[in-house]
């Protein structure tokens, strides 16, 4: 399978090159240049497979370049074997809605379960290629967990992590800063995670720096995250889709996660609507309801993972809504860049066929989390909880799968608001709390991320 970049398509790029730059130089993001749709009979033959079994059929035709299909199935069992459910994920029933668990990984968040996967990618391509990899990436609270764990102690790469400094959870944080593997980085920036993303890109867009480091990413915008988040829209439309069409709705931030549910449905899986579920940094949900996506400050919410305004995966729902012209889609981001552009009718109406989006502020979280409490007797963590109510404002929950993406012990605090009870940590990550941190404080200044990178490796 060939890749282009959403602002320059004229060049194609294998898988390889794709999972190692992660971001294209011109800026871009990689998407396949085609996509072949499953038919009916082959769906059908997909659906009584194990989770492990369907991401191998899922995610092989994306990378046949990169490995033997053999070597996939291989990596994809080492890659869930730590999952605290033998099905990687699981589905609780709310009634008419279904939720979607996809917390069961080690540092339970749903990034892990591409994480884990990619941290096994790397291993086998450095195992072939021993020259040395730094990935740098930026986290909003799970991503950077997620990747120290996939990736530490691994030989032959370095892992630099930036979270924007008192802007996360305390458990999301210590998560990311009690390794002391020599190869595990973690940097807290005077910033908000948008200020961390943008100090990545520019990293990225340095070719002379990039290049100097042999600089990789993991970030949403790596193709790999989003094939991997892709499965589990097929398992779980297998588990309870009964033949129908399925709403998902996913609590959003930086649109990967929900951009993989667009793909599975580019794939051929019976999908209805997705629905962008946002806090009150609701940059996505102005686009896809008016299309207004201008940026406007952070604002610290109950729900650090979505407190973002720059939603980079975006950019590869523009280039298809743009009839894949990289070069409009160019002229599009650089208006994005300057803060000035309005999704047009045409493109909105495009827009609006795959997906739908409602927004929960602050008060609206923690009461969710309450009535789900007094409802079903379980506990969700908020993000999870704005999934739920955007479903139910806007009346969508027949036939709806939300996303859970993370554990609700990773938020205490907002959990004793709504309910008056601590969620615990499992057993297995008990430790988390007696280890010592380590982590640098550094300026949101590229200039001094840079010297702090060079100076490390």
């Amino acid at each position: 399978m060939n890749y282009v970049s959403t602002r320059d398509n004229q060049k194609n790029f294998t898988f390889k090159d794709v999972f190692l730059k992660g971001l294209a130089n011109d800026g871009g993001l990689f998407v396949p240049k085609s996509i072949k749709q499953f038919k009916k009979d082959e769906l059908n033959n997909l659906y009584n497979l194990s989770y492990n079994d369907l991401a191998a059929e899922i995610i092989y035709p994306f990378i046949g370049d990169f490995m033997s299909k053999d070597e996939l199935i291989f990596l994809i069992s080492k890659s869930y074997s730590n999952f605290r459910s033998n099905d990687v994920v699981q589905i609780s029933d709310l009634g008419k809605l279904k939720v979607l668990e996809l917390f069961h990984g080690p540092t339970l968040a749903f990034k892990d379960i591409a994480m884990q996967l990619i941290g096994n990618f790397y291993q086998y391509h450095l195992g072939r290629d021993q020259k040395r990899i730094n990935i740098i990436v930026a986290t909003s609270g799970d991503t950077g967990a997620a990747a120290i764990d996939a990736l530490k102690g691994k030989s032959n790469l370095n892992i630099f992590v930036l979270h924007p400094n008192n802007k996360i959870s305390p458990v999301q944080r210590k998560l990311m800063t009690i390794h002391d593997e020599s190869n595990v980085f973690n940097i807290a920036v005077e910033g908000n995670f948008d200020d961390c993303q943008n100090l990545v890109k520019a990293m990225f867009n340095d070719e002379k720096f990039s290049k100097a480091i042999n600089m990789s990413g993991v970030n949403s915008i790596n193709w790999a995250r989003i094939i991997a988040q892709s499965v589990y829209y097929f398992y779980a439309y297998f588990k309870v889709g009964n033949g129908k069409p399925l709403t998902f709705c996913v609590p959003t931030g930086n649109f990967g996660d929900i951009y993989a549910g667009y793909l599975a449905k580019k794939l051929g899986l019976p999908v209805d609507k997705l629905i962008v579920a946002t806090n009150k940094n609701d940059i996505l949900h102005r686009a896809i309801s008016g299309g207004d996506y201008t940026q406007k400050k952070v604002e610290e919410t109950n729900t650090p993972s979505m407190d973002i305004q720059i939603a980079s995966n975006f950019e590869r729902l523009l280039y298809d809504v743009k009839d894949c012209n990289s070069e409009i889609t160019k002229d599009v981001m650089s208006k994005i860049k300057n803060n000035t552009y309005k999704i047009d009718k045409n493109d909105l109406d495009k827009i609006k066929k795959n997906f739908t989006s409602e927004m929960l502020d602050e008060n609206e979280t923690v009461e969710m989390i309450k009535t789900i409490n007094n409802e079903h007797k379980i506990v969700v963590d908020p993000h999870t909880a704005v999934g739920i109510g955007a479903a139910r404002k806007l009346g969508l929950e027949k036939n709806c799968v939300v996303l859970s993406t993370a554990h609700p012990c990773k938020f205490p605090q907002t959990i004793e608001d709504a309910i008056s009870k601590t969620e615990e940590l499992p057993d297995s990550l008990n430790y988390v709390y007696n280890r010592k941190e380590k982590f640098e404080l550094l300026p949101n200044d590229i200039e001094k991320v840079k010297s702090y990178v060079m100076n490390s490796i």
